[in-house]
């Protein structure tokens, strides 16, 4: 636990020590496909997942439930509660693109999204994404802001077949 937290601390000061090369809004945010499906319609929803953002008090940083298994032409409404004492966010994206948009939030830590697939809370907010998924495959959900990912925030989503 000791471990995890001087981790922790250490790669924050890192991150708030680092330049910043850019800032604001990051709006990827129009109602295009994605490798992963497209927003949906709250009017079209079939189901809701609830999503708990949060840190254990070993110093991880988690999501539960820790993996989401969906269906091919599914409409889920995630319905996402920051029960955390940190700001966190839900991203919905290929392991690939999340990983490249980590290492861009790693240089403008005050990057906020724009985005259909992503929502960013502050502690004790909550709020929803509603996406419907096109594509089968393995995806993944995360927290990009900065070493929360390094801190476990993130987790498989499963697009099955129906």
């Amino acid at each position: 636990m000791l471990n995890k937290l001087i981790i922790a601390t250490a790669f924050a000061s890192t991150v708030i020590a680092a330049p910043a090369f850019a800032g604001g809004t990051h709006a990827g945010g129009d109602n295009k496909e994605m490798a992963y499906g497209k927003p949906g319609k709250a009017d079209a929803v079939d189901r809701t997942v609830e999503i708990a953002m949060l840190e254990t008090e070993d110093g991880d940083m988690i999501f539960d439930p820790g993996k989401i298994v969906v269906a091919k032409g599914e409409t889920i409404r995630f319905a996402i509660d920051n029960e955390g004492v940190l700001e966190h966010e839900f991203v919905i994206g290929t392991r690939e693109a999340n990983q490249k948009h980590k290492g861009e939030m790693a240089m403008a830590d005050d990057m906020k999204h724009a985005d259909p697939n992503a929502i960013r809370l502050d502690e004790g907010e909550d709020g929803d994404i509603v996406w419907t998924f096109t594509k089968t495959g393995k995806f993944e959900f995360a927290c990009l802001i900065p070493g929360h990912y390094e801190m476990g925030m993130h987790g498989p989503l499963i697009v099955a077949a129906k």
